[in-house]
């Protein structure tokens, strides 16, 4: 009974050490990664925010960036989505590797550039590590999503949404939904995790650009105000 007794006893110091563990690091998952990745990610919108106000931008420049290779996981845009704050901002980086994915938006490889004509196409964490688009499921008709440049701001008008399953890889088409047709008008197409805590389907959202504007002149006032709740 002695022996019972020490064995039962060793077993149950044993799984509520193992349980404390377990919640350490869901602690770690659900907390923590947000808290490293939301610095990582603030730090790389300043060094983006200096980077595009070095240099005075030409009220004449284009406002589409030319089609120029982006390093893999460099930093190139800041989106902006008001429906998520008015202080939101985070940085997309090339490529949507998981590392990449850690530290902002990654931007799908071989889709547009911001304000080409096809489909700029980027996926973002919905948990942990900054949950960029942990809200996307509030994104509405008509909410507005901005996408920053060197040389231009890039806005957005959400149209759709749609819930599919990983392999329908044809919403990111550069006509989402249509593969194979040819793109003529300009598409932005962000992709998350759904539901929440799961990577069983994906939620998108389509928003089509309604306007691009030189850097030089700026956003038009209230153009990333709140938009009303609901």
């Amino acid at each position: 009974m002695r022996v019972m007794r020490w064995t039962l006893g060793i077993t149950g110091d044993l799984l509520v050490t193992a349980g404390a563990l377990l919640l350490l690091f869901v602690g770690w998952q659900l907390w923590w990664t947000d808290v490293t990745a939301n610095r990582v990610q603030s730090a790389t919108v300043d060094t983006l925010t200096r980077d595009f106000t070095a240099t005075p931008p030409s009220s004449t420049a284009p406002t589409t960036d030319k089609p120029t290779p982006v390093a893999f996981g460099q930093a190139f845009a800041i989106i902006r989505v008001p429906r998520f704050g008015a202080d939101y901002a985070r940085p997309v980086l090339q490529g949507t590797s998981l590392d990449i994915l850690q530290r902002g938006f990654g931007h799908y490889t071989g889709t547009a550039g911001p304000g080409q004509v096809g489909n700029f196409a980027v996926a973002g964490h919905r948990t942990t590590y900054g949950r960029p688009l942990h809200d996307i499921d509030t994104l509405r008709e008509g909410d507005v999503v901005v996408v920053e440049t060197k040389t231009a701001y890039h806005v957005y008008a959400v149209k759709r949404h749609r819930i599919v399953v990983p392999t329908q890889v044809e919403v990111i088409a550069p006509v989402p939904e249509e593969p194979g047709a040819k793109p003529t008008e300009r598409w932005m197409t962000l992709t998350a995790c759904h539901p929440k805590y799961s990577a069983a389907e994906r939620y998108v959202v389509f928003a089509q650009l309604t306007k691009s504007y030189p850097r030089a002149q700026g956003l038009p006032a209230g153009t990333l105000a709140a938009p009303r709740k609901g």
